[in-house]
């Protein structure tokens, strides 16, 4: 079976594995940027583009959203690509009504803006 895995790194897997283990299977950790937006500030920005428009507008631009946040216009941007928020597009565009969407997407987001160091495994 072809996963589309290089066969180096599926070399490189297997020493790791065959000396540590499952813990050999997992990357170590890579220093990078921290990050700028907090988990609240992304649930902020999806619910406030699900439940509300702008005073003066049918419904929010992403820098209309990023003035009314006070986040760049790129955040905002990757916050909706992220999300499959289109609320420029009326006719497919459609307000979640479950209470607990924000709550629901929670996790998504946390893993989205800091992806883990450890590989997960499902069965």
């Amino acid at each position: 079976m072809r996963l589309g895995v290089h066969e180096h790194t599926v070399g490189k897997w297997r020493r790791r594995f065959v000396k540590d283990r499952i813990e050999g299977l997992t990357d170590e950790y890579r220093p990078g940027r921290p990050r700028t937006v907090s988990d609240d500030q992304v649930a902020e920005v999806i619910e406030r583009t699900l439940n509300t428009t702008p005073k003066d507008a049918t419904h929010w631009s992403i820098r209309s959203l990023a003035a009314a946040t006070g986040l760049s216009h790129t955040t905002i941007r990757r916050i909706w690509t992220a999300f499959g928020l289109q609320p420029h597009r009326s006719e497919t565009f459609k307000l979640s009504t479950d209470p607990l969407f924000v709550d629901k997407v929670q996790d998504i987001v946390g893993l989205y803006m800091a992806p883990p160091n450890r590989p997960s495994f499902c069965a």
